[in-house]
């Protein structure tokens, strides 16, 4: 079905992105390609769908591809029967109804008389009922924009299709039918995500790198489970080398004592026997010669062994090289937070947001997820937390505490800064210059990226910066709140977050639809909107 032959892609500023790409997607296959934040992922599915053309190699694809990008700006402009790809043929329809019967009608409709009722039936399967398909594509949500071209594939049954981050903007209920789709379809699937659970449900993850696609048969758990296998691999072989060059400095210092204890020995007969001096200075320049080779020997043999363990070192991931330490909250465990008392919001001249009015209360080191669908009020139940609405009607008691909020771009990081700057925004405490640095160097920004702009950060290395700030503060915050954090992270990235949140022992209040992540921070208890 699909062949990529030594595909090379270039930006136009001559950056190489990857070279010699190899693939080979058979029909039915469902594969996941996967891959660290800029390795090329959606920029090879264009490829592949033909929006792109490989700046070197060959590229087979049997059927026309249908592809669905992460973003949907493009199609603002569009109706969502545009959008769809079946305008054309309704147009068709409605003429020929009108009473224009031409040829050019009949074969733009193909005998597809219940198109309108198959379009109704295909946007109900994705929750979008009402919906006018003349509306512009502009006027709706990420969520329902990516089910409007979800609900294409239902009309058109392509054999082959292209998802990028399909589940980026969907809420739960909306994952789940995504779910079912995946897990159902008889199509050919190429899907690019970094959600967990979907990835689960496909055959083969190809991990992009630049130069090559690793192919692991099987879901995602089973490439965890030889990724780790890996690293466990990769740690042993780290220890072996530096017990090996450990082993190579003794073996050094060893041999030039003995040579040096022979060569002294050896000066004090010449002496006792009487030898010229001009011998003892050539016997001498022997000496120093013989030892310096020994020195030259060993110190190749140990930048042999430097430079495998270098590589090696690279070769970690950036979970294995992080160091973390949040600081614990100053507020002991269990004190009285937050208490909200039949509460609900409003917008001025609209409804209740709510239908049945909130009471909670949390304490201090609880682990909370704040769930609904798309618009049911999330950030706004946030904002009456964090004290920056009031709710009308309702009440609410707000303890004195420190707490961040951390939207899914990371907007803590002001982009008129470069990344070394926005470290010393959050240096409360005076730290000296080189111990700001150390902390960077934790979270993997090291030397040349000091200086590099926080505009040109990808979303990984914003969701790294904030980590490393939050560590340079004075105390850590006593409340967290993360809003969608994992959207647009890589898996790796989405491992990295984890393993931070894990180790602070703060409040948690978390918005997200990542099932796997809410579970993986230990999410205790949830409140439902």
């Amino acid at each position: 079905m699909i062949v990529l032959q030594d595909i090379s892609y270039t930006h136009p500023d001559k950056e190489v992105l990857f070279t010699g790409i190899n693939l080979t997607v058979n029909k039915f296959e469902k594969i996941a390609l996967i891959g660290s934040n800029g390795s090329g992922k959606s920029t090879l599915l264009k490829i592949i769908a033909g929006e792109l053309l490989p700046s070197d190699g060959v590229l087979k694809v049997d059927f026309k591809p249908y592809y669905i990008p992460q973003i949907f700006g493009q199609y603002n402009h569009l109706t969502i029967a545009q959008a769809m790809g079946v305008d054309r043929k309704l147009n068709a329809l409605h003429e020929i109804l009108n009473g224009n019967a031409s040829e050019e009608n009949y074969d733009l409709l193909n005998d597809d008389w219940m198109i309108e009722k198959r379009c109704s039936e295909a946007l109900s399967e994705w929750q979008l009922t009402g919906i006018d398909l003349s509306q512009k594509m502009e006027a709706l949500s990420g969520g329902q924009k990516t089910k409007v071209l979800l609900a294409g594939i239902s009309i058109h049954q392509p054999p082959l299709v292209l998802l990028d981050e399909p589940s980026n903007h969907l809420d739960i209920s909306g994952r789940k039918i995504l779910y079912d789709f995946i897990e159902n379809s008889k199509q050919t699937l190429i899907v690019v995500s970094h959600d967990r659970k979907s990835l689960n449900l496909l055959d083969t993850m190809c991990e992009l790198t630049k130069n090559k696609i690793l192919v692991y048969g099987g879901n995602y758990d089973f490439y965890s489970e030889q990724k780790q296998i890996e690293s466990n691999a990769l740690t042993q072989d780290i220890h072996s080398k530096e017990k090996a060059l450990k082993k190579a400095k003794e073996k050094e210092r060893e041999t030039v004592e003995r040579q040096q204890k022979l060569d002294s020995r050896g000066k004090g007969k010449q002496e006792k026997a009487g030898v010229a001096r001009i011998m003892m200075n050539t016997l001498r320049n022997s000496a120093e010669n013989s030892t310096a080779k020994i020195k030259s020997v060993h110190a190749e043999k140990m930048g042999n062994i430097k430079q495998e363990l270098q590589d090696l070192r690279i070769s970690l991931s950036g979970m294995d090289q992080m160091q973390f330490g949040f600081d614990n909250s100053r507020l002991h465990k269990g004190k009285q937070l937050f208490t909200a008392d039949s509460i609900n919001f409003s917008y001025e001249n609209e409804k209740l947001l709510w239908n049945e009015s909130l009471s909670f209360k949390f304490v201090s080191g609880e682990r909370i997820a704040i769930k609904g669908a798309n618009g049911s009020g999330k950030t706004t139940l946030i904002n009456i937390i964090l004290g920056n609405l009031a709710p009308r009607p309702g009440t609410v008691t707000i303890a004195k505490s420190k707490s961040v909020y951390i939207d899914q771009d990371y907007l803590l990081i002001d982009n008129r800064l470069n990344v070394y700057e926005q470290a010393q925004q959050f240096n409360t405490v005076a730290l000296q210059e080189h111990e700001v640095k150390i902390r960077l160097n934790r979270f993997l920004f090291a030397k040349d990226d000091w200086d590099k702009p926080c505009s040109a950060l990808s979303g990984g290395e914003r969701m790294r910066l904030v980590l490393c700030c939050l560590t340079i503060n004075s105390q850590s915050p006593d409340i967290i709140v993360l809003d969608e954090p994992t959207n647009n992270l890589d898996i790796q990235n989405t491992e990295i977050l984890t393993k931070a949140f894990n180790e602070y022992q703060g409040t948690l209040l978390v918005i997200s639809h990542d099932e796997i992540f809410l579970n993986d921070i230990n999410i205790e208890r949830t409140i439902e909107l």
